[in-house]
């Protein structure tokens, strides 16, 4: 029995992204996010932890990450733009990166715009 596999050549992937190597302009995407907790709330490995070091969780958000366009950097802070004009800051302490292909990026950028604008409607 004989398996053909097809291969997508339109396929690209987003690059992760070191916060020295942020740049205005950029359309990049949050991969996922870094939460810190007290390790005394961490019951199950207390004993390993000392009570003053965090535990860091790394998590993906629910939702899957929109472009964001990159407006400003300031290390750790990047202040970026998204597709329905508001504007956030993220700390690059605290959240991982990736970069956008160029063509994914306008596509989406412009398909998550103009369905912005028929709710504001």
């Amino acid at each position: 029995m004989k398996l053909s596999q097809q291969i997508n050549h339109d396929c690209e992937l987003a690059r992760s992204l070191p916060a020295e190597d942020v740049c205005c302009g950029d359309m990049v995407a949050v991969l996922d996010r870094v939460y810190e907790l007290p390790s005394f709330l961490w019951s199950c490995e207390s004993h390993v932890l000392t009570p003053d070091e965090p535990v860091r969780l790394r998590l993906q958000g629910a939702r899957p990450a929109g472009p964001l366009k990159v407006k400003a950097v300031c290390l750790p802070f990047v202040l970026v733009k998204t597709p329905g004009g508001r504007h956030a800051t993220l700390d690059m302490r605290h959240c991982r990166l990736v970069r956008l292909s160029d063509t994914f990026a306008q596509r989406a950028w412009k398909q998550l715009r103009k369905s912005r604008k028929k709710k504001q409607c």
